[in-house]
């Protein structure tokens, strides 16, 4: 270490002067003694390895002025204070956005989550017979009526899901995939991952592109413990194709003694055909073909809150039921309220789609998709912004969240151009609002995607834009 880093290493305040200042800004008010030292120690360390490994070597680069630092702590302490997960505004266009906490939920479920969290509830408790209950009791009789399922059992995502059935069914055995049917999903977790850590064994069948019954049948030996189907939800092969029908493999698991399992990923409950949409495989159809167990998500097509859905014959339920990871994987009472609300909604299915929003923006027309950009489009005109132009523009929206990968949405979106801001710029501006609204940005225009944009989101748009332009 040269002379000149030792000097400027001696200038570091020391903690006792950090903290004198801090107690005169009333720093206790917002944390404990032992925090707010804890982190001085932490920055000035920082600073100090800074320094040290030369990535901060000059008074130009770096403050060390005590007043500075101890600003620098304050904020960091201040910030500790403000909430992270935070309501946004999608006008993305994505409707079932991973990363924006894919399907908003009803009012209901809302509603179903203050009153169960507020107090005490039977979460597992038989009121009926005054005895300890499960709480899978709460939902399971729902789901079974709406998808034929003999039993149901809920985890905390689909993954876990998956990981459970496997696990319970093909734990030291062999679980038969098609090649085409491994999957990546989210946050870069792979189906023969999921797999591995269930302690099945993967065996392979088939090519990328086309799999036939024979393979199957042909890979079937005294270690198999699963024939597992999986719904590529989140890509689309095309061409030269060709795949086993489920009623085949049902019949094979049959002849064979091999339980078939269905990873059906989205977890669609009504005929999205009805719409106008591309077909999706609904839960009851797959059951009614003689699956064993299907596995799906609550948080996409489903509508409602995160959790892995496991329907089907009840002996395998039971089985399922009764390992130990079950334990470790299951819902809290939150997730439970918010389901059973969700599913109450598809006791009638044209209700399911007004209530739910998820399923509303997927289904709802142009027609009323433009009505509403154009009341938008009225407002954020009034503002009388001369520097801002504005245009109505057609386009497609998605489903995101893994489901209807080749589906194009027709939609509406209000174009916005700045005379004096590029839209990259106007895109960080509004993702830094306190309800950042999240655009698409097309060369040089922000798009706002009206397919994911509910009326009453409005006042944040025309509130953030004038925030962005003016300050």
């Amino acid at each position: 270490m040269d002379e000149k880093t030792k000097k400027i290493l001696k200038e570091l305040p020391k903690i006792d002067e950090l903290l004198l200042l801090l107690e005169k800004q009333n720093i206790y008010s917002l944390a404990p003694r032992t925090l707010v030292k804890e982190i001085c120690r932490n920055i000035v360390q920082e600073l100090r390895e800074n320094i040290a490994n030369g990535k901060k070597d000059t008074r130009a680069e770096i403050s060390l002025d005590v007043q500075d630092i101890a600003g620098e702590i304050y904020r960091k302490i201040k910030d500790l204070h403000n909430y992270h997960l935070r309501r946004v505004v999608n006008a993305t266009g994505v409707i079932l956005h991973t990363n924006l906490g894919r399907a908003p939920l009803c009012p209901e479920a809302l509603q179903r989550i203050n009153e169960v969290g507020r107090g005490y509830s039977n979460l597992e408790f038989d009121l009926s017979k005054g005895v300890r209950g499960q709480r899978y009791d709460h939902v399971s009789h729902l789901l079974c009526a709406l998808t034929g399922a003999e039993d149901a059992l809920i985890v905390n995502n689909n993954a876990a899901a998956v990981l459970l059935v496997i696990n319970t069914l093909a734990e030291g055995k062999e679980a038969i995939v098609s090649r085409g049917e491994l999957i990546e999903i989210g946050g870069e977790f792979r189906i023969p991952e999921v797999m591995n850590k269930s302690a099945a064994l993967l065996r392979e069948v088939g090519t990328t592109n086309r799999t036939r019954l024979k393979d199957y049948e042909k890979a079937i030996n005294r270690e198999t413990g699963l024939i597992m189907k999986v719904h590529t939800s989140n890509y689309r092969i095309v061409g030269f194709t060709e795949e086993a029908e489920i009623e085949a493999l049902v019949a094979l698991g049959k002849k064979k003694r091999v339980p078939v399992m269905n990873d059906l990923g989205s977890g669609c409950l009504i005929n999205l055909e009805n719409y106008g949409m591309e077909h999706e495989p609904t839960v009851r159809e797959v059951l009614r073909a003689g699956v064993d167990v299907v596995t799906f998500s609550g948080d996409k097509l489903l509508g409602g809150p995160q959790a892995g859905v496991i329907v089907g014959r009840k002996k395998i339920l039971t089985k399922i039921k009764r390992n130990p990871l079950n334990r470790a994987l299951r819902i809290d009472k939150f997730t439970l309220a918010a389901l059973e609300a969700t599913l109450m909604h598809y006791l009638n299915s044209a209700n399911a789609v007004k209530k739910l929003r998820a399923l509303n923006a997927l289904t709802e027309t142009v027609a009323e998709v433009k009505k509403r950009a154009r009341k938008l489009l009225s407002k954020l005109r009034k503002e009388n912004c001369a520097e801002l132009e504005l245009c109505l523009l057609d386009g497609f929206s998605t489903a995101g969240g893994g489901s209807l990968p080749t589906q194009k949405i027709p939609t509406v979106l209000v174009g916005l151009k700045s005379k004096k801001m590029s839209a990259r710029r106007m895109e960080e501006k509004l993702r830094a609002l306190e309800v950042p609204i999240i655009v698409r940005v097309d060369k040089d225009e922000v798009l706002l995607d009206l397919r994911t944009i509910s009326e009453d989101e409005f006042l944040f748009i025309v509130e953030g834009l004038r925030q962005v332009l003016f300050g």
